[in-house]
C-alpha cells in the first residue's frame, strides 16, 4: 500500500477558518488554549490536573463499569476504564452521532485519530496514562441526520419516527432494513463479516446507544477505546452546578455572543441561545425557555417557576440536556480530558467556547482536527497515472479540472492570457494620451478596452469549447474517475460508508487506516488499498 498526500490548505475543502487555525495566524490564537504539538501536551497535562475534580474520576468509572456490563470487552478497555480512577490518567476525546452502522467513513477517521493519539502521547509522557474515548451523541434529537448509510451509491434508510433523544431508541423496525443490505452484500468472507458485524449490533440491542457501542467496541474495542453515554444521571450529577449557573446566570450566551462579534470575519458557527439547555424524556427534546418569569418546555404546556425547576434538577438531572454550545463544557467536567478530536465544523464552534470555559473555571482541551482522507483502488490509481492527473487536479472543481486539464492537452493555445496583458499595455498607452489632451477621451478609451478584452475572452471561450469537443472521450474518463473519488462532487470520507471499501479489504481495511493515518499531521491522506 503506497500513501499521497496534499495539504489540508490546498485542498479546496476547508473553510478560511480553518486554515487560519491550521496556520496559527495571529487573529485566532486567543480563541484556543495550545495549538495541537506533541510538546504542547505537557502543560495541557499540567493545567488539567491542577483544575480537574479528581472525585468526578469514581463515577466516571462506576458508570462505564455499568455501561460495559451486558458487553463482551477486550483486556486492554477494561484496563483503561480502571486506569482512568487514577490522577496520573488522561482522556483524548472525540464524538460522534450515532449514524446507522457507523455513517459516512470520516466516523472511522475519527476514532484512529483518537487512539493513535493516545499511543504516541504514551510514547512521549510515559508517567502518565492516555485513555481514547468516544463520546456518543446519545441526546441528539436530529434522527433524520442519522437514520440512513450510503452503499455503493444506494442509500439504505431507517423508516421510523422519533422526536426524542436518538439513544434511547428501541431498535426495533431494523430486521427488514438488515435483510435489505444483507442482500446487496452478496457472497463472500468479508460480506460475511459484515452480516455479522450489522445483525450483532442492531438485532441484539434494545436501544440506538447499545447497539452503537456494540458496533463500535466490534470495530476498536480490542485497541482499547473507551465508549461513553453521557445521557446518565450520575454524571449529569456532576454538572448540576453548571446547568443551575445557565438558568440563572445566562453566562453561557454571554460569553459567547461576545466572542461570536469578535469573530464577525468568519461565518457563525453556532449562535448562543439565552439557555442553552433542552428538556428531555424518551420522546422529547425540548429547549428550555425563560419568558414572563416562568421557565417553558417549548413546543409544550410545560412550565416551572424558578425553584420547582431547581428542585428538578437536583432531584432528577437526566432530565436536563446541554445543547451543542453547551456540551462540550458538560464534556470536559466530567473527563479528565485533554484533547478534542473533531471535524472543521466542530473545531468552529469549539473556536467560540473558551472565553465560557474561562468564565467557569474549566480548562479548555487542546483541539485538533481529525485526519481526513482519500481511498483509492489500484485501478483507479492507474487510470489516473495513465490520464496524467495530479492530486492538486482532482481535488479541485469538476470546471476547473476540465478547463484545465483542455488548455494542457490541446493542440492550439486556448489561453489568452498573454495577448490581454498586451491588449491592456496598448491602453495604458492610449490612457496616456488621453491624460495629455482631452480627460473626455478616458470614457471612449475604456469602453473600447472592455469591448476588445471581452472580445478576446468569448473568442477563448469558443476555443474551449471546440477543444472540449474534441477530446471529448479523455475528458469523460477523467471526470468519471473524478465522480468515483468525489461522490456527488463532495468528499469520499462524508458520503461512502466504511462497508463498500471493507467488503474489498476487510479487516485489513483498519489495520490499513492505522498504519497510514497520522493524527498530528495536517494533510489529507490518499491511501491506495
Amino acid at each position: 500500500m503506497t500513501k499521497d498526500c496534499i495539504s489540508y490548505q490546498n485542498s479546496g475543502y476547508f473553510t478560511p477558518m480553518m486554515n487560519d487555525y491550521l496556520n496559527q495566524e495571529s487573529n485566532l490564537q486567543s480563541f484556543y488554549n495550545r495549538f495541537p504539538t506533541i510538546e504542547n501536551f505537557e502543560n495541557q497535562i499540567k493545567e488539567k490536573q491542577q483544575n480537574f475534580n479528581s472525585n468526578n474520576r469514581e463515577v466516571l468509572v462506576s458508570v462505564l463499569r455499568k455501561q460495559y456490563e451486558n458487553l463482551s470487552i477486550s483486556e486492554l478497555t477494561r484496563n483503561n476504564i480502571a486506569l482512568l480512577s487514577k490522577e496520573n490518567t488522561f482522556t483524548i476525546t472525540t464524538g460522534h452521532q450515532l449514524n446507522l452502522f457507523t455513517g459516512p467513513l470520516y466516523f472511522l477517521y475519527k476514532i484512529i485519530s483518537t487512539i493513535k493519539l493516545t499511543t504516541e502521547l504514551k510514547n512521549k509522557y510515559p508517567n502518565y496514562n492516555f485513555v481514547p474515548i468516544y463520546w456518543m451523541a446519545t441526546e441528539d434529537h436530529d434522527f433524520e441526520e442519522i437514520n440512513y448509510f450510503n452503499f455503493k451509491g444506494k442509500k439504505f434508510k431507517w423508516n421510523k419516527e422519533s422526536t426524542g433523544p436518538v439513544g434511547r431508541l428501541s431498535t426495533e423496525g431494523l430486521l427488514e432494513l438488515i435483510s435489505i443490505f444483507e442482500i446487496e452484500l452478496g457472497s463472500g468472507l468479508n460480506a460475511n463479516e459484515l452480516r455479522k458485524l450489522f445483525e450483532s449490533a442492531y438485532a441484539n440491542a434494545d436501544t440506538l446507544a447499545n447497539a452503537t457501542r456494540k458496533l463500535a467496541n466490534d470495530l476498536f474495542g480490542g485497541r482499547g477505546l473507551v465508549i461513553i453515554d453521557a445521557d446518565d444521571s450520575e454524571l449529569k450529577s456532576l454538572f448540576i452546578p453548571y446547568i443551575r449557573e445557565e438558568l440563572l446566570k445566562n453566562t453561557t450566551y454571554k460569553c459567547v455572543s461576545k466572542t461570536v462579534e469578535k469573530l464577525n470575519k468568519y461565518p457563525t458557527q453556532v449562535n448562543p441561545r439565552e439557555i442553552n439547555l433542552f428538556y428531555i424524556e424518551d420522546n422529547l427534546r425540548e429547549r428550555i425557555i425563560f419568558e414572563e418569569g416562568i421557565f417553558k418546555i417549548n413546543n409544550t404546556k410545560t412550565t416551572f417557576s424558578q425553584n420547582g425547576l431547581l428542585e428538578l434538577l437536583d432531584s432528577n438531572p437526566e432530565k436536563f440536556s446541554p445543547n451543542v454550545i453547551l456540551r462540550p463544557l458538560y464534556q470536559e467536567v466530567i473527563l479528565p480530558n485533554l484533547c478534542y478530536i473533531g471535524g472543521g465544523g466542530e473545531i468552529a464552534y469549539w473556536l467560540e467556547l473558551k472565553s465560557t470555559f474561562e468564565a467557569f473555571k474549566c480548562t479548555f482541551p487542546i483541539l485538533l482536527l481529525r485526519n481526513s482522507a482519500l481511498l483509492v483502488s489500484k485501478k483507479q490509481k492507474e487510470k489516473m497515472e495513465k490520464l496524467q492527473l495530479s492530486w492538486e487536479q482532482l481535488f479541485s472543481k469538476q470546471d476547473l479540472l476540465i478547463n484545465n486539464k483542455v488548455k494542457q492537452i490541446a493542440e492550439i493555445p486556448i489561453d489568452f492570457s498573454v495577448q490581454k496583458l498586451a491588449l491592456q499595455k496598448q491602453f495604458s498607452d492610449l490612457y496616456a494620451i488621453a491624460n495629455q489632451t482631452d480627460k473626455s477621451f478616458f470614457g471612449a478609451v475604456k469602453a473600447q478596452e472592455t469591448k476588445q478584452i471581452k472580445g478576446l475572452e468569448n473568442l477563448e471561450k469558443r476555443f474551449l469549447k471546440a477543444q472540449k469537443k474534441k477530446y471529448h472521450s479523455e475528458l469523460e474518463r477523467i471526470t468519471n474517475l473524478q465522480n468515483e473519488l468525489f461522490p456527488n462532487q463532495s468528499l469520499q470520507e462524508r458520503y461512502a460508508n466504511f462497508s463498500e471499501f471493507y467488503l474489498e479489504s476487510g479487516q485489513l481495511l483498519i489495520q490499513k487506516l492505522f498504519n497510514e493515518l497520522d493524527p498530528l499531521d495536517t494533510n489529507f491522506t490518499i491511501i491506495t488499498l
